[in-house]
């Protein structure tokens, strides 16, 4: 009687392992292909005026790809702006994490001003994000808790300089520090859409910040 090789099994589960290994890199691929794809098309005609086979054929995937992905266009855009949010968060708490223990504030906001996205698509997609967010509560309490985790991040840093740094009294405590660090990054990339001056904003964006977290002699003394 003919006897199955005793390491059939093995080979077979790993095949197996293999095939699924390939069919997760491919979905990795095409929801990464797919977001790429969206930011360019939002960026161009605005979230509202996309339609998912605008987002499929600028990918060069079926409506079936798509829906393998995502179960909306809300869901796509969600991701992207999840994506690009978390960037900016790791860009701030990177830069923000090199001085340590004490927070030498001109160094810092030189390492955030440089590194931080400052992207004119970028901001035209958030603008159409807070938008949709404005009058959709499910969505707005998402993007407050992202705004959170970016605020977290700073008053974090903020937190660990106190006993070796001071912030300015007026500022109060370190979450009211992280509220008005966010606030001027608000307000320069609001200029920014409009004026374009990518420059002038990390200009402005550096002035803000050293004016907000210094008491004007240079330091934080």
């Amino acid at each position: 009687m003919t006897t199955q090789p005793a390491d059939r099994p093995t080979t077979r589960r790993a095949t197996e392992a293999a095939t699924t290994a390939r069919v997760t890199k491919r979905r990795v691929r095409t929801r990464a292909n797919l977001l790429d794809a969206a930011f360019t098309v939002f960026a161009a005609k605005g979230f509202g005026r996309v339609s998912i086979e605008e987002v499929c054929e600028a990918a060069g995937y079926s409506r079936g790809a798509f829906y393998s992905n995502f179960s909306s266009l809300d869901e796509l855009f969600f991701a992207l702006y999840e994506q690009r949010a978390d960037l900016i968060a790791g860009q701030v708490a990177d830069a923000l994490a090199l001085d340590a223990p004490d927070l030498d504030v001109h160094r810092s906001v030189d390492r955030v001003t440089e590194v931080l996205l400052l992207d004119v698509d970028w901001l035209l997609v958030k603008t159409d994000f807070l938008v949709h967010a404005a009058r959709d509560p499910a969505v707005a309490r998402t993007l407050l808790e992202h705004r959170a985790t970016l605020r977290r991040s700073i008053a974090d840093r903020l937190a660990r300089a106190r006993g070796h740094t001071e912030l300015p009294a007026v500022l109060g405590d370190v979450d009211s520090a992280a509220h008005a660090v966010v606030a001027a990054y608000d307000g320069v990339t609001v200029q920014l859409l409009l004026d374009k001056d990518v420059d002038g904003a990390r200009r402005w964006l550096k002035q803000l910040l050293t004016a907000l977290l210094t008491d004007g002699s240079g330091g934080l003394d």
